[in-house]
């Protein structure tokens, strides 16, 4: 049974030699033998094979590992609608990549890192006003809870995205973009 660092290494091995399509194969049959319950979830690896197929260029069937995923029901690091989303957008599917990102912001309590998510695949859209609103609901996210170094690092990230679209849209600056110019965490640049 795979782990989490299993994972991480075929990510990086793809991410060195380009190959995503032969991780997203091999994660996809790793995801077959995995119990939903596991450790990582079967939903975790199926996502996960999504995100390799995206960076492969074959969108359409990262839809289906992440509907896949979704179906699974398992924990995963990022809510896998967030990036169906983002292949829906890559497949043509506006409306119900729109769909899926409304239902997701429904929910009471979304990740730092799915927030993140939906924020940029918004901003890659040029849809400023909901990326920035994601932004704001993932730093209230991690802002208001325990945030380790990943953390921290991903508040950086979403407080850079929601001040570059605060900026564009001739915003003021509030409390969230003053945490910037303060320097009141630490997240490499």
């Amino acid at each position: 049974m795979p782990d989490l660092n299993d994972l991480d290494a075929l990510e990086f091995d793809a991410a060195r030699s380009g190959d995503h399509a032969a991780a997203a194969e091999r994660m996809t049959r790793l995801a077959e033998g995995i119990l939903p319950e596991g450790e990582p979830s079967r939903a975790e690896v199926l996502a996960r094979a999504g995100e390799q197929w995206q960076l492969a260029g074959d969108p359409a069937r990262a839809v289906q590992l992440f509907r896949q995923a979704i179906a699974d029901g398992g924990r995963t690091g990022i809510d896998p609608r967030a990036s169906l989303a983002d292949a829906l957008f890559e497949v043509g599917e506006a409306a119900e990549a729109r769909d899926v990102l409304a239902a997701l912001r429904a929910e009471p309590r979304l990740s730092p890192a799915t927030c993140l998510t939906a924020a940029e695949t918004l901003m890659a859209q040029g849809d400023l006003r909901a990326t920035q609103d994601w932004a704001t609901e993932g730093v209230r996210a991690a802002h208001g809870g325990e945030c380790g170094p990943e953390g921290v690092e991903l508040l950086g990230q979403l407080l850079r995205l929601r001040f570059r679209c605060r900026s564009d849209l001739g915003l003021p600056e509030d409390d969230y973009d003053r945490m910037l110019d303060a320097g009141t965490f630490k997240a490499s640049q």
